[in-house]
């Protein structure tokens, strides 16, 4: 058996598919992850979550292969041991301090007293949580409990770090902070962003796959999706009473209402004629992603 630190930075999926009941909710997922960022894009319910818990081994799977750095699924425990997780819902110990819910956790991982006293403020400083090592769990913002499940996900120097929608509810501040952690992390460990939030997948993550309906509808580069709406996001000042009718009929990407006007960024082949007012923009991940969807059939 390899030692973890010999084991290759690398997960593999290969024709996964899971079922709730007759639902199918994995269908033939096919990626291979690296080292570094990876981000995870798709509606809520698109099967991100799923496919997040089947990679950590939380869940089982009908059919196909998981390989986490060399470890299949049919090998749970040891894939626990190399693999932190923050899933959306996290939630810790309310009425035990910041130092209290750290230390039972590195009990529970089987770190030594000795351990666990090295390593816990080394991991609070790093989340930028050193001053709070008394606070009660219950009295801390959305945006410390986050970086607080940081901090227990990588309590055990796990080699692979998942996080589901890790910066839901948080203010902007809170959400450059988190970010800025995670790209941090991701430079000698595998760190896959789960979202929904377009902007968290672009100021992170070099790779990304998009998944819809239980299905990976693209894989690749940013740069990649991004080449892929070139010459298709227009922009366009109008009154505020042509509102309606551009929505009926055009994709609008964003919209910044002026005193009584407003500009409008758009997803057009070829704008009409009667659009010649209409500039072509530099697509954003924001624009590509939904022009991506558009055209795959996957807007609604």
């Amino acid at each position: 058996m390899q030692k973890i630190e010999e084991l290759p930075n690398r997960i593999v999926l290969k024709n996964v598919n899971k079922y709730y009941g007759k639902k199918q909710v994995l269908s033939d997922i096919n990626l291979e992850i690296n080292t570094g960022m990876f981000g995870l894009l798709g509606r809520n319910g698109a099967g991100k979550t799923t496919m997040m818990k089947a990679i950590t081994s939380i869940l089982s799977i009908e059919s196909g292969e998981i390989n986490v750095c060399n470890i299949s699924q049919k090998n749970p425990k040891r894939i626990r041991e190399i693999v932190g997780y923050l899933p959306q819902d996290f939630s810790m110990y309310p009425n035990m301090s910041v130092y209290e819910a750290m230390d039972y956790l590195g009990v529970l991982s089987g770190l030594d007293k000795k351990s666990r006293q090295k390593k816990i403020p080394e991991l609070l400083e790093k989340v930028n949580l050193q001053e709070n090592h008394h606070t009660k769990v219950k009295a801390m913002s959305g945006g410390m409990k986050r970086r607080l499940g940081i901090a227990q996900a990588i309590l055990h120097d796990p080699r692979v770090l998942i996080v589901d929608e890790p910066t839901a509810g948080l203010d902007p501040e809170e959400r450059v902070r988190f970010r800025n952690l995670l790209s941090e992390i991701a430079k000698d460990r595998i760190v896959i962003l789960s979202t929904h939030i377009v902007g968290d997948i672009e100021a992170t993550c070099e790779k990304i796959a998009i998944m819809e309906e239980g299905r990976i509808v693209f894989d690749g580069t940013v740069s990649r999706l991004l080449e892929q709406a070139r010459g298709k996001i227009y922009e366009v000042t109008i009154s505020r009473s042509e509102i309606d009718e551009m929505k009926q009929n055009y994709i609008i990407t964003n919209m910044l209402m002026l005193s009584a006007e407003a500009k409008i960024r758009f997803i057009a082949e070829n704008p009409e004629t009667s659009m010649k007012a209409a500039v072509e923009a530099i697509p954003n991940v924001e624009d590509a992603y939904m022009y991506f969807m558009h055209r795959t059939g996957g807007d609604r």
